[in-house]
């Protein structure tokens, strides 16, 4: 019988005083949590699951706020998320949300609190990609590591790897801005595997390093070397993945 297997790791880093990063795995969230053990939950395939990781803002007070406020909505909202028009209906209501939220502190220091977001929604058939900001969905398979989400950040200048700046997030000014969410759809074959990720993972890492840990590793272990490797390139931000396989019984 199909399954899907995730495992997922949370953590500050090395340089960040608390963590701002939230996690969702099926009706479940962890928000401003710290592990480094893998965490692996398995779900039968059928109902919509949906894993997501949502990052706070660097630099806007209130950013761990957001971010949980973003995953607890989509972990409540998951099951219902069967179709893009649903996933993008859920990241506009999120985005309102984290305003309305943001707006009772009129001049306050939640005023400007924001997050990103991204994610995968697990159907029998299909898989659904999201993403607004510039946490990011890949696709891992023999043929290698394909990032399936866009980066919603500037073009970057000669010799720049990464930017910690993005063009449309959750929230994250005074004045309501509305997004356009980043959805799309895969085929979904048994074996397929998924890495969702904050950029504290993709920021001190290259592609191809994340690359050779998903060839090497599989579920909880990948996740733990992905980890171990930001906290050796520095950790210098929070750190929140999940790893998605779809697996089945008779493989």
């Amino acid at each position: 019988m199909p399954y899907i297997a995730v495992s997922a790791v949370s953590h500050p880093g090395l340089l960040r005083d608390r963590n701002e990063d939230s996690l969702v795995v099926g009706p479940w969230t962890l928000c401003a949590t710290v592990t480094e053990s893998p965490q692996t939950l398995a779900f039968p395939l059928g109902t919509p699951l949906v894993v997501a990781v949502a990052d706070g803002l660097g630099g806007h007070p209130g950013g761990e706020v957001a971010s949980a406020l973003v995953a607890r909505r989509i972990a409540s909202a998951g099951p219902t998320l069967s179709s893009e028009d649903a996933v993008r209906d859920a990241l506009n209501a999120c985005n309102r949300a984290v305003y309305e939220a943001a707006g009772g502190d009129e001049g306050g220091e939640l005023s400007t609190m924001g997050t990103t977001v991204a994610g995968v929604v697990v159907r029998p058939d299909s898989l659904l990609t999201f993403n607004v900001g510039d946490s990011r969905v890949f696709a891992a398979s023999r043929d290698g590591l394909r990032q399936v989400s866009v980066d919603d950040s500037p073009p970057l200048e000669p010799g720049q790897r990464t930017t910690s700046l993005v063009t449309q997030c959750l929230g994250g000014s005074p004045l309501y801005r509305e997004v356009r969410p980043h959805v799309g759809s895969v085929p979904l074959s048994p074996g397929d595997r998924f890495l969702v990720c904050t950029d504290g993972l993709t920021d001190p890492l290259t592609e191809d390093v994340i690359d050779e840990v998903m060839r090497k590793y599989d579920d909880g272990r990948a996740a733990f070397e992905l980890w171990k490797a930001a906290i050796e390139a520095g950790g210098p931000d929070n750190i929140t993945l999940a790893v998605v396989r779809v697996g089945d019984d008779d493989e």
